[in-house]
């Protein structure tokens, strides 16, 4: 076949992921490079947009060993929502990228408030745009002086690639600057951290052509497209088919969230339930985040000394099996580790374990961190569907997708079918070249994900779970008294 071919970029905090895609959504090739973050004060979490650009050349390297390279006649975008790239006249970067969930902006996010929730989708939260470029013109005021524009995350790969600042509607929901239901910027909100609509790049949606690449020396053909792209999870949306008003999905990746898509902005500040847009035109998201997700299980598979998460895995389904519900005095996890987002809009939260004895295994703490992740999602689905969002059947994609054992315990605790995907780990990257195709004129929106695996609850273990979550419920004051 030689069709035009789609370059997919996913810039996620732990990696970056590259692949190419033909017109039948086939994905021809993949690769990816690890990234790592900066934590050099409590709190704060930082990378070097240097580094996104290196990775970026070297999954090119990757994937130019492939003939398809040859054909990419477009590129679509997606990556890390709510970071802060700031840029000086000529366009170099001023300052480290401060990442999604960093909470230095605690005290900023209170002080703005929530007088323009509603406009805006979301109340302030520390690990938002705006609230951290506040905390910049009261901190680093010099560099605040110096900004020409803020970019997010993946925006600013499209500056490598085109020369151009632009950025487009889902990742503009996330920075709390945006009109979400007008899809526009929203001037008071900018006022309100100092600055102004001149400041910020072009808007487009996630599907239109937004910049042609002009950067030399990549391997391109003349006049490739790159598409308005999208923030992870409504592009991981886009590649499964989450496209419709009803549509819902998990993601279980080094944070956690669960997507209800809408035909209106539909969101719950007070429960810190965001409203964002799609990346796609005339569509939105209500979605309840969980700060820690996945990286929970990798953390515990570290503290309890485990050569890797899955031989954690089978020790827990060896010891406590899915099929059976646990001892009710089995220990129980806040996931906490991150603060959170949905329901509590606390980053100064903080996780931790309750009933444990000396008979408590490793096992019985993967156990207790799978199902405290699956407690938290059940506090976000409630809260989404406060916002009148409906939830049916979800499909789950990201890392934690992997184990049949999480994805059945999420079936049982939310009493939902589940289904997991094939390829879903790449939905981000196919959501980002479907965007690509479509600013090239090709329509592949309506393409899902073949399904691996359904979970349908186990109605047998509900009074164990209720009477856990219960629990769960009770340990969140004494983990809010000990907050610093």
């Amino acid at each position: 076949m030689n069709g035009p071919v789609s370059l997919g970029i996913d810039l996620g905090t732990s990696e970056l992921k590259a692949i190419l895609m033909d017109t039948d959504g086939a994905v021809l090739a993949h690769a990816g490079v690890r990234l790592s973050v900066s934590r050099r004060h409590s709190g704060w979490s930082e990378q070097t947009p240097e580094d996104w650009w290196q990775a970026c050349l070297k999954a090119l390297d990757q994937l130019r060993r492939h003939e398809a390279f040859a054909r990419v006649a477009c590129i679509g975008l997606s990556g890390q929502m709510h970071g802060a790239v700031l840029l000086g006249d000529d366009d170099r970067v001023l300052y480290p990228a401060i990442l999604w969930d960093d909470s230095r902006a605690v005290a900023e996010a209170e002080q703005l408030g929530s007088a323009f929730a509603d406009v805006t989708g979301s109340l302030p939260m520390a690990g938002l745009t705006a609230p951290k470029l506040l905390w910049l013109q009261r901190h680093e005021p010099d560099v605040f002086k110096a900004i020409a524009c803020v970019l997010s995350p993946k925006d600013y790969l499209r500056l490598r690639l085109s020369g151009e600042r632009i950025s487009e509607m889902s990742d503009a929901a996330g920075t709390l600057w945006l009109d979400v239901a007008r899809r526009e910027w929203f001037a008071p909100m900018l006022h309100a951290t100092g600055l102004t609509p001149a400041q910020m790049p072009r808007l487009v949606e996630g599907g239109a052509p937004s910049a042609r690449v002009t950067a030399s020396g990549l391997g391109f053909s003349a006049d490739v497209v790159i598409a308005g792209g999208g923030g992870d999870n409504p592009v991981a949306a886009v590649g499964i088919g989450a496209i419709n008003a009803g549509d819902g999905f998990i993601t279980l990746g080094t944070s956690a969230a669960i997507v209800a898509i809408t035909d209106h902005a539909a969101g719950n500040p007070t429960s810190a339930v965001h409203s964002f847009c799609h990346a796609l035109p005339e569509r939105w998201y209500t979605m309840g985040a969980m700060l820690a997700g996945a990286s929970c299980l990798r953390w515990v598979t570290r503290l309890t000394g485990t050569a890797d998460e899955q031989t954690l895995l089978d020790q827990v389904h060896a010891q406590l099996p899915i099929t059976q519900a646990v001892p009710l005095n089995t220990p129980l996890f806040l996931p906490y580790l991150a603060g959170e987002r949905t329901p509590h809009n606390d980053p100064l939260l903080r996780g931790g374990f309750m009933n444990l004895g000396h008979d408590c295994t490793p096992a019985m703490l993967g156990y207790a961190v799978m199902e405290g992740v699956g407690f938290g999602l059940l506090d976000a689905l409630r809260a989404v569907q406060s916002a009148g969002a409906s939830v049916g059947a979800c499909a789950l994609v990201g890392g934690g997708a992997r184990s049949e054992y999480w994805a059945q315990l999420l079936a049982n605790i939310l009493q939902r079918e589940i289904h997991t995907l094939h390829g879903s780990e790449l939905s981000a990257c196919i959501g980002a070249a479907k965007l690509g195709l479509l600013a090239v004129g090709e329509e592949l929106l309506a393409k899902g994900m073949p399904v691996k695996a359904r979970y349908l609850p186990d109605e047998s273990q509900q009074p164990v779970l209720e009477a856990r979550y219960v629990q769960f419920r009770g340990l969140l004051r004494a983990a809010q008294a000990l907050r610093s």
